[in-house]
């Protein structure tokens, strides 16, 4: 074979990163390929390389013979003499055979088939790669945006961030750098499709490996995460050693590295919590910035009623509930926050909105929509009381209700009834203090 061939071998084997065996032996698969086709079969053909001439060679073995019926396997004498004056009637003979003489279909099959055996290849080693790096962060260019899905550029591979795993409200233009989570590798006809992640919650901690030293280093655990992205974060933090604080090094100093990661993930709120084994104590520094008064526990139930000053009942809560749900994620336990004027009514015997005896309509709630009033009546939900008592998954299974709607809903009928209550509350020891005041005169 020509040397210029061999060297396109190992110019081939250099920038496709493959092995030298393996782009030699799919060449050989294609020359005996072409050989079938032209010959129909090939159990006398063989490809052989001469390493130190760095040549290729084709060899057909065929037999001597005086009469020759079949020229893919045999070879008069007359012929087999001129080659070697020595050959006899029943002698093999070894003879090489000039690859033009297969035509350019059989080189042009050649080449189909070293282009696919190669393309095979490398999406196998893409598979293995990327296989191997599952929750590891990693850098590439957005290429395109289709139907709400990034598909990114990461050099070797293309992958795509679809919708659920994007950060709301976050946008991306061609171009742009975008750094993600692989989540997951999955083969494909086109080859291996790289699943990325920029909501999950091993983003979170990732990056916090990249910005803490101490946790890179497993000084510092994180023991447990719960997120919304791009809105906020709770992270539960522990130290193995006495000397370090672990909130203080995840914050960094004058904030730097929480702000690092705060602009990483489109400023989503960050909350560093000290994390302890007590469940009590976990849950208290959990529901933080609020001052927990007392907490109720139920360890079979992993349940817990969490009393709060009045003033920080809406801070415990969150908008739409959002810290006592992350709270909750985080903890791993299931919190009621009520207010301690509530907390004292229960136990003056006082019944407040909530209790049986008083049920309050959706139309008094103004956070509940017309639309989304009449839905819930369509299912027997007539209440706010009733609303309270359901569960987020009750309420995606009505019809029109996905999982951000039930999350909202149930919380505004939580937080509107506990203001209520404070409300009355609030009006009965304002009636008291004007009796009492009264009495006096």
């Amino acid at each position: 074979m020509d040397y210029d061939i061999m060297e396109v071998i190992n110019q081939i084997t250099k920038d496709k990163n493959l092995e030298f065996d393996y782009v030699l032996d799919t060449v050989k698969a294609g020359l005996l390929s072409a050989a079938r086709k032209k010959w129909g079969h090939v159990d006398n053909v063989r490809v052989e390389v001469d390493r130190k001439e760095n040549d290729l060679y084709m060899i057909v073995t065929k037999l001597v013979v005086e009469d020759v019926n079949d020229q893919t396997r045999e070879i008069a004498l007359d012929d087999a003499q001129e080659i070697d004056p020595e050959a006899g009637i029943g002698d093999e003979m070894e003879i090489e055979v000039p690859f033009e003489e297969f035509g350019r279909g059989a080189i042009a099959a050649t080449k189909l088939i070293l282009i696919q055996r190669i393309r095979e290849k490398e999406r196998e080693q893409v598979y293995n790669e990327y296989s191997n790096r599952i929750g590891e962060l990693v850098t590439g260019n957005v290429q395109q945006i289709d139907k709400g899905e990034i598909l990114v550029n990461l050099g070797r591979a293309e992958a795509v961030v679809p919708v659920k795993e994007q950060i709301p409200r976050e946008r991306y233009r061609q171009g742009d750098r975008v750094r993600c989570l692989i989540l997951d590798v999955k083969r494909a006809l086109k080859g291996p499709q790289v699943v990325l992640s920029r909501a999950d919650d091993s983003v979170l901690r990732r990056l916090y490996e990249l910005e803490v030293p101490e946790i890179f280093e497993k000084i510092i655990e994180i023991r447990a995460i719960a997120r919304e992205p791009g809105e906020r974060s709770k992270i539960a933090v522990l130290s193995h050693d006495s000397r370090v604080d672990p909130v203080g090094a995840c914050v960094g100093v004058k904030g730097v590295r929480v702000q690092a990661i705060v602009r990483e993930l489109a400023n989503e709120r960050i909350d560093i919590v000290h994390w302890d084994p007590d469940p009590e104590i976990f849950v208290a520094r959990a529901l933080a910035p609020a001052t927990v008064v007392q907490i109720f526990s139920d360890e079979d139930k992993r349940e817990m009623e969490v009393v709060v000053d009045d003033e920080k009942l809406s801070l415990a809560i969150g908008r739409n509930g959002q810290n006592a749900r992350l709270a909750a994620r985080l903890t791993g336990w299931k919190i009621t926050v009520i207010s301690e004027n509530e907390f004292l009514a229960r136990k003056s015997g006082h019944l407040w909105p909530g209790d049986e005896k008083q049920e309050t309509p959706l139309a008094e709630c103004p956070e509940i929509s017309a639309s989304q009033a009449d839905r819930l009546v369509q299912a027997g939900i007539e209440t706010i009381n009733a609303l309270a008592d359901k569960t987020v998954e009750q309420l995606q299974e009505l019809e029109g209700i996905g999982p951000k709607t039930a999350d909202k809903l149930l919380s505004v009928a939580r937080v509107y009834l506990a203001r209520q209550k404070a409300e009355l509350l609030a009006a009965e020891t304002s009636e008291a203090d004007d009796d009492h005041e009264g009495g006096e005169d």
